[in-house]
């Protein structure tokens, strides 16, 4: 079965909390704080690899966590990293943000690594809060939690060539005399249900991948079918083949399916009916096939068109030289998408802003959050130590500078605090 779209929930380790802990040795009275940091937590990191194709290993599991870092030890010992967690993909696979369907990144080339979830911060053990003032801190920071991300794994198939024509013309069977593909080919609609890949070698060093896509139907661009579904396939090829019937055995007209197939191009997107085409019209061995051709020839400007037949390769290699010949002339980096996507929780830091919300005193920021976050409130240094920090950075002084007073409430990162001198 081909996969090709798949919605996960991915969640970086959280950091490990940093410990409480004192120095317990012969001959030393005194020991001072050696507890250690926590551990980082590990990331979630996708990874493109050339040897997948689908992305069925994401069908039946949709969570993906990364391991969470340890806590820290005593003798100023740190704990150990989280491992981070490594997500394969297909080249060619967009990862997408589910609720906006933006681009995060494209993941188009082979091994490229992206970091679509970072790990938690470790917590300082309390031997970092020693100073001259406090000698035994007894308290440590927690660890911080990791990222959590809803996304969308979409795979745009990367190929320089893709086939495109409607069902039972030949695109299979082309695609197997050309290249070492072998798809499944019978003589009824729909035989291909997936799209296939295949290497067209020329020489040494020299060849180039085609596409069969399959599903371009009627209706194709408005979601009929599986149209949609593959029409986005081609989105990634440099030029495309265009195959039509030419010997209209099933009674259809090769003019009529020529145009009703570019329809469903421009329906989908004007840059990909736009796409370097070349005509291909398969079938000549068949009787009434040359009934056909001067009408196919005057669908292109200059009338050049392949008569082929794939089933007795006649003018196969006609056709593949050509094709060569039209890649040389053109870029040879793959269409990329770019990132749109815009965090919901933007990542750089907003700064500290103090303000009167009726009765209340409303302290924001990222500082604010990261120190509250850190703080257990239940013990006493630690309290000390959350009043001196906001001492420090000003915010004691700017709540009495708006007038604040003993009794009243203040509000830091959605808990509320009496205010005292």
């Amino acid at each position: 079965m081909f996969i090709d779209k798949v919605a996960i929930e991915v969640k970086a380790g959280g950091g490990g909390d940093g410990a409480v802990a004192f120095r317990r040795e012969k001959y030393v009275p005194a020991g001072g704080p050696a507890g250690g940091d926590g551990g980082h937590g590990g990331s979630v990191i996708v990874v493109a690899d050339s040897g997948l194709h689908t992305l069925m290993d994401f069908r039946y599991r949709r969570h993906y966590k990364a391991e969470r870092g340890e806590n820290g030890r005593n003798k100023k010992q740190y704990g150990k990293k989280g491992d981070d967690l490594y997500l394969k993909v297909p080249v060619g696979t967009l990862i997408k943000d589910r609720e906006t369907d933006t681009v995060i990144k494209d993941m188009h080339t082979p091994g490229e690594a992206y970091t679509i979830a970072k790990g938690g911060r470790g917590g300082r053990g309390n031997m970092k809060f020693a100073s001259s003032t406090r000698r035994a801190p007894r308290f440590a920071e927690p660890g911080r939690k990791g990222e959590e991300k809803s996304i969308v794994l979409e795979l745009k198939m990367i190929a320089d060539v893709g086939l495109v024509g409607l069902p039972n013309v030949g695109k299979s069977t082309l695609l197997s005399v050309l290249s070492d593909a072998k798809p499944k080919i019978a003589n009824y609609h729909f035989t291909t249900l997936q799209p296939n890949l295949g290497v067209v070698r020329i020489g040494p060093g020299e060849d180039f991948v085609v596409a069969d896509i399959p599903g371009l139907i009627e209706g194709a661009s408005e979601g009929a079918g599986l149209g949609l579904d593959f029409l986005r396939h081609i989105e990634r090829t440099r030029m495309l083949v265009h195959i039509v019937d030419a010997s209209g055995h099933e009674g259809r007209d090769p003019v009529e399916d020529f145009h009703l197939i570019m329809k469903e191009l421009a329906g989908y997107s004007e840059k990909l009916a736009g796409k370097p085409m070349l005509l291909a019209a398969n079938k000549t061995d068949l009787p009434g096939a040359e009934n056909h051709l001067e009408r196919i020839r005057a669908l292109t400007d200059d009338g050049a068109i392949f008569p082929i037949s794939a089933a007795t390769r006649v003018g196969i290699e006609p056709l593949k030289y050509a094709m060569y010949e039209a890649l040389k002339e053109l870029p040879e980096d793959y269409e990329t998408f770019d990132a749109a996507y815009i965090p919901q929780e933007d990542s750089t830091e907003v700064p500290t802003r103090v303000e009167r919300v009726g009765n209340k005193y409303v302290v924001t920021g990222s500082f604010i959050e990261r120190l509250v976050y850190r703080t257990d409130f239940s013990d006493y240094e630690a309290t000390i130590h959350f009043q001196d920090q906001l001492k420090r950075h000003g915010i004691i002084e700017e709540l009495k500078a708006m007038g604040i007073k003993e009794a009243d409430t203040v509000v830091l990162d959605d808990i509320e605090f009496e205010f005292m001198e």
